[in-house]
């Protein structure tokens, strides 16, 4: 499970029947204290009366001042301090049903898709269920339930191109849509064709992010902070680039530049310094740099911070070395666009 998650787990079925009784028993007291164990001492009031307890019993245990506290609408915890994100995603399960599936941001922490945290939890619903929002959950009704779900302790994960969908259309910005679908890409946690089948089948309101920065990854851009690039020289009206296209002298590879311009010669780099901090990542990308320059090859590079601070000065720069670039006779490398 993903980070402050813990080893608890949703406990979705049991043998215990209710007993009308009403003093609870020790086997109704060690039923609730082992479905609190496995579910990190978070547990529900039909859990509670499954396992024997009494209504009397979960009011006094849950009264103001005592010693359990409501969580959600008929959800408890039995200890105090701060819920863990694993601890809210139990909570969320056990409020909404256990025919909801978790989607959104905290289904993308889940499949290790760096997004930015939230306390809440975005749950889908069948459409027929009329289940408000409630606390941190957020609650979504749906006619597309996902049909193949991922289980995992006891919870279901909606699969990563529908959290991704959910999650663009919630209040991020395009360049955290874009730097989204661009990790999730590159890692493998989904394809193109996954997400813009969700896009055709989710709802239009708020797809316009999603949609742009599809069509970006669609064009080659490989990374958030290509996608800025690539929005900074349409805005600057420089000569649209190649992104990400192969270039070989003769049969033999030469490199993989982010952007390249083909009639003068001109290759940019976006460097990043998270994925340069590794000595080993940081020899490669000085070794593409030496292959592409023994070639005459003009090669520019910025970082992400410099691409949003400073636009003016890395379109002027960039613009410099298109026409210096094309002054020179035409280089002798072979281009295959990217994919």
């Amino acid at each position: 499970m993903g980070p402050e998650r813990g080893r608890c787990r949703v406990v979705v079925g049991g043998d215990c029947e209710a007993v009308a009784v009403r003093r609870i028993s020790k086997t109704a007291e060690g039923s609730a204290a082992a479905t609190l164990h496995e579910q990190g001492g978070i547990i529900s009031r039909p859990q509670l009366l499954a396992a024997g307890w009494t209504e009397a019993t979960v009011r006094y245990r849950t009264r103001v001042g005592g010693p359990w506290k409501v969580v959600l609408p008929g959800v408890y915890m039995n200890f105090d301090g701060v819920l863990t994100a694993g601890q809210r995603e139990i909570a969320a399960v056990l409020y909404a049903g256990r025919d909801c599936v978790i989607t959104g941001r905290a289904a993308l922490q889940q499949y290790g898709v760096r997004v930015p945290l939230t306390e809440t939890v975005d749950v889908l619903i069948p459409d027929v269920r009329k289940l408000q929002s409630a606390g941190f959950v957020r609650t979504h009704r749906t006619e597309r339930m996902p049909q193949a779900p991922v289980t995992r302790g006891g919870i279901r994960w909606a699969p990563v191109a529908r959290a991704l969908a959910d999650t663009s259309r919630g209040d991020l910005e395009l360049r955290d849509v874009r730097a989204l679908v661009a990790e999730a890409v590159q890692h493998r946690k989904c394809t193109i064709s996954q997400l813009a089948e969700e896009l055709r089948c989710g709802p239009k309101r708020g797809s316009g992010a999603l949609r742009a920065a599809l069509e970006e990854v669609a064009d080659g851009v490989a990374s958030g902070a290509e996608g800025d690039l690539r929005k900074l020289i349409k805005s600057g009206r420089l000569p649209e680039p190649m992104y990400n296209p192969r270039l070989y002298v003769g049969s033999v590879f030469l490199a993989q530049p982010d952007l390249y311009w083909r009639d003068a010669g001109v290759a940019g780099e976006v460097d990043s310094r998270e994925w340069h901090l590794s000595p080993e990542l940081w020899a490669k990308t000085l070794e593409r740099h030496a292959k592409m320059s023994a070639q005459g090859i003009i090669v520019v590079h910025y970082t992400p911070r410099r691409i949003r601070t400073e636009g003016a000065r890395v379109l002027a720069e960039l613009r410099s070395a298109i026409e210096a670039g094309r002054r020179r006779p035409e280089l002798a490398v072979r281009v295959i666009p990217g994919h």
